[in-house]
């Protein structure tokens, strides 16, 4: 089936939600990748949604707020946090788009070991920080076992409406995921992006060359937004494969 069209709101609602959160001070960084170094690192049924013919990998810093599950009230504390993910773009059959993360490097140690074991998602105790100050914003990445780091600073500039490549690296509406050997899907759903452009002062990006992933140069896009509340993440959907 053909990949579902790239739009700016989300195609299907979430109900109920599993999760719910507020993301705010995102940076989007992203390379151009050959889809044959993708596809070997996605879950079975699903391929490298392309752009023309190649595909991204993005290098995506944020912090979350009000994580909240199944209805509940926001977490304190450890429901504020940094995260920095590696992901890559996918399709499945029947045609929905959406995200795969190579790895989620999170600033608190019960979140990411229980979405690690519980969802079977890549997390990563690391320390992470975000820190805005005018029109400056700076991202750090160590983790606690290992050497792999990242370093993102970026100086924010003017509004920007999202074109055709802007849409596409950033309205993902889901995410691939393989739990206890079958490839589900999760909706995703928030409010349209607020994006700004931003100047990438400073990068080491580490954690790409962690995740095996053989980038070079400065990334092809480099976005910010100031971000979304009311983030809901459904319960796994069909299988995909």
């Amino acid at each position: 089936m053909p990949p579902e069209p790239v739009t700016a709101v989300p195609p299907r609602a979430v109900r109920p939600a599993l999760v719910t959160q507020a993301w705010r001070e995102v940076a989007f960084l992203h390379w151009a990748l050959d889809p044959a170094v993708a596809a070997p690192l996605l879950p079975p049924g699903t391929r490298p949604d392309l752009w023309g013919d190649h595909t991204f990998v993005g290098l995506v810093a944020l912090r979350m707020e009000r994580t909240a599950l199944v209805g509940s009230p926001p977490v304190p504390w450890l429901g504020t946090f940094g995260q920095v993910n590696v992901r890559l773009y996918s399709v499945d059959d029947e045609g929905r788009r959406g995200v795969t993360f190579l790895s989620l490097d999170a600033d608190r140690l019960p979140p990411a070991v229980a979405a690690r074991y519980a969802a079977g998602l890549p997390y990563v105790w690391s320390r992470v920080r975000v820190q805005r100050s005018g029109d400056r914003c700076g991202y750090r990445v160590d983790r606690h076992r290992g050497t792999a780091r990242t370093r993102i600073d970026l100086r924010l500039g003017p509004p920007r409406d999202p074109g055709p490549l802007e849409l596409f690296v950033t309205a993902r509406w889901g995410l691939h995921q393989r739990v206890l050997g079958r490839t589900v899907y999760a909706a995703v759903v928030h409010p349209p992006w607020t994006l700004r452009e931003a100047d990438l002062l400073d990068c080491d990006a580490g954690l790409l060359a962690d995740a095996g992933l053989p980038v070079s140069g400065p990334p092809v896009s480099v976005l910010f937004s100031p971000g979304v509340d009311d983030v809901r993440i459904g319960p796994p959907a069909r299988r995909s494969g």
